[in-house]
């Protein structure tokens, strides 16, 4: 064989494999890598709505948490002024209650003064005429005695 020969069934070898590759293979290798392309872009375009989807979505978590604060703030605040009403409206009751107990215990003890007077009018009034009477050695009626008794009791 003549290397001459062999070498152009060889160049045409090669240009038959060039043309069936570039009529066949490479149309389904180019669409094969742009589709590879498309879904790669379409991965990174999802990642990166993704990504500020999570960004959104901090955002939102931050602004709900700043939000819980501030009310559960007001919430605390709301109590504690509460709890002061209370206290003070507790006072107050507390200082009525002990007005009314001490104006009661005052009314009473004013009654209790007031009945020992007049038992003690009664009593003094008993021995006046008691002593009246030993020291005039006679007896007294009863309605002279109730006479004497009730001047008595107005003088004291």
């Amino acid at each position: 064989m003549n290397i001459n020969a062999t070498l152009l069934v060889q160049a045409l070898s090669f240009a038959a494999l060039i043309w069936f590759t570039v009529q066949f293979v490479w149309p389904m290798i180019t669409s094969a890598m742009d589709e590879r392309t498309k879904r790669i872009a379409d991965g990174l375009a999802a990642a990166e709505a993704g990504q500020q989807s999570l960004e959104r979505s901090a955002r939102q978590v931050e602004e709900a948490i700043n939000q819980a604060r501030s009310r559960a703030a007001e919430i605390v605040s709301q109590a504690e002024k509460r709890a002061s009403q209370m206290i003070e409206e507790a006072k107050t009751s507390a200082r009525t209650e002990g007005e009314r107990l001490v104006a009661g215990a005052k009314a009473e003890i004013d009654q209790e003064v007031a009945r020992a007077k007049e038992t003690l009018r009664s009593q003094v009034a008993a021995l006046a005429v008691a002593g009246a009477e030993q020291i005039l050695k006679r007896e007294v009626d009863a309605k002279a005695h109730a006479e004497l008794i009730a001047a008595v009791q107005k003088q004291l």
